[in-house]
């Protein structure tokens, strides 16, 4: 076999933001867009890679620019929490339609719909073969799903976060408003929270330095991204220190 056709990481934690989820619609969840999302995880999962997943819901709905209009924050991020559970139990639903066992585990505790998020409870789920995406957050105000994605991604061991984004990397100013923008193929952290790049925010940023945990900043419309991070292959950005 060639080098590259073996995974070069063996448990990932992909996240993902709830706009991804939109596609052409307004707001809300693009089936088609779910169902493409879910045949690449497929992929990943087929070549024996262990998958975690985080979900924004600024697709629903978005705490900070409601606590900006007025809305208490934590009331809030509360309904953000509520909005990725949605997304989460969206993307579980199109997973095992395809043939793919999952389980959504929540920060907050929603009994009916998901499993509360235990930390050896999910590692025993992700050494089964089992996708496992993380709902509601941190569970508390004031944490982004960015730093949701740091925290589990440390707490269950996940070698890279992977970052789906719109766009092919980071670059230094905004690709879809300035056409000379240059991309960058590596970052430490230290120049990430230096220069402002905004690609998760800071408590994230710092908790993933602190722990040496790289972050991979992909396009995850292009199809078989995921895939080509997975085996190594040279995809977006690389964040380390």
């Amino acid at each position: 076999m060639t080098p590259l056709s073996q995974p070069v990481f063996q448990r990932i934690l992909l996240k993902l933001s709830g706009e991804a989820l939109v596609g052409d619609l307004e707001y809300g969840i693009s089936p088609t867009v779910v169902q493409k999302v879910a045949v690449e995880v497929k992929e990943v999962r087929e070549m024996g890679v262990e998958v975690a997943i985080v979900i924004g819901g600024g697709n629903i709905y978005r705490g900070v620019a409601a606590s900006a209009a007025g809305m208490d924050r934590t009331a809030a991020d509360q309904m953000g929490m509520l909005a990725t559970v949605i997304n989460s139990l969206a993307l579980q639903d199109a997973l095992e339609k395809i043939g793919i066992f999952t389980r959504v585990m929540s920060a907050i505790e929603i009994y009916q719909v998901a499993e509360p998020y235990i930390r050896r409870r999910a590692v025993r789920h992700l050494e089964k073969g089992r996708v496992v995406i993380f709902a509601g957050g941190t569970g508390n105000p004031f944490f982004t799903t960015d730093t949701a994605a740091a925290l589990r991604a440390m707490e269950v061991r996940a070698q890279v976060i992977l970052k789906a984004t719109k766009v092919d990397g980071v670059y230094d100013t905004d690709p879809l408003l300035n056409k000379k923008a240059r991309r960058f193929e590596k970052l430490s952290y230290m120049e990430v929270l230096e220069r402002g790049l905004k690609i998760m925010d800071s408590p994230a940023i710092s908790l993933c330095m602190d722990n040496h945990l790289p972050i991979i900043v992909f396009n995850l419309t292009k199809k078989g991204n995921i895939k080509r991070v997975v085996l190594g292959q040279k995809v977006g950005t690389i964040i380390r220190g």
